[in-house]
């Protein structure tokens, strides 16, 4: 398993909380120092919602105004895999499936069965 996102982030802080009281292992991938790629984000996107992907309520979306881009699925794509910061977090990759954002429910859901 491997969870996307940034340290100083809430929702990922949460997310390694959430996989450290059930002792489940994973890889973290931080945005700030190894980026996502145009492949790796097409890939996420065919298993899980562009929408869901593009973080269009943070603060770099609203510093590169790219709501006036009105942008389509595949400038959601080119910019994410410009600018990680722009993808909502943390993602997480489990078994051919892609997770996106802290969901407790859904977390308790996918991994009740893993020991690390």
């Amino acid at each position: 398993m491997k969870i996307y996102g940034i340290k100083t982030c809430d929702s990922v802080k949460k997310a390694f909380k959430f996989f450290k009281e059930r002792n489940i292992e994973y890889e973290f991938v931080d945005f700030k120092k190894t980026s996502v790629d145009i492949d790796t984000v097409e890939e996420w996107c065919e298993v899980a919602d562009i929408n869901l992907l593009f973080n269009n309520k943070g603060k770099k979306y609203r510093d590169l105004k790219l709501k006036d881009l009105n942008l389509d699925e595949e400038g959601k794509k080119k910019w994410i895999s410009q600018e990680n910061m722009l993808i909502k977090r943390p993602v997480i990759e489990y078994k051919n499936k892609v997770i996106i954002g802290y969901d407790e429910e859904l977390y308790n859901k996918m991994f009740h069965r893993i020991v690390g």
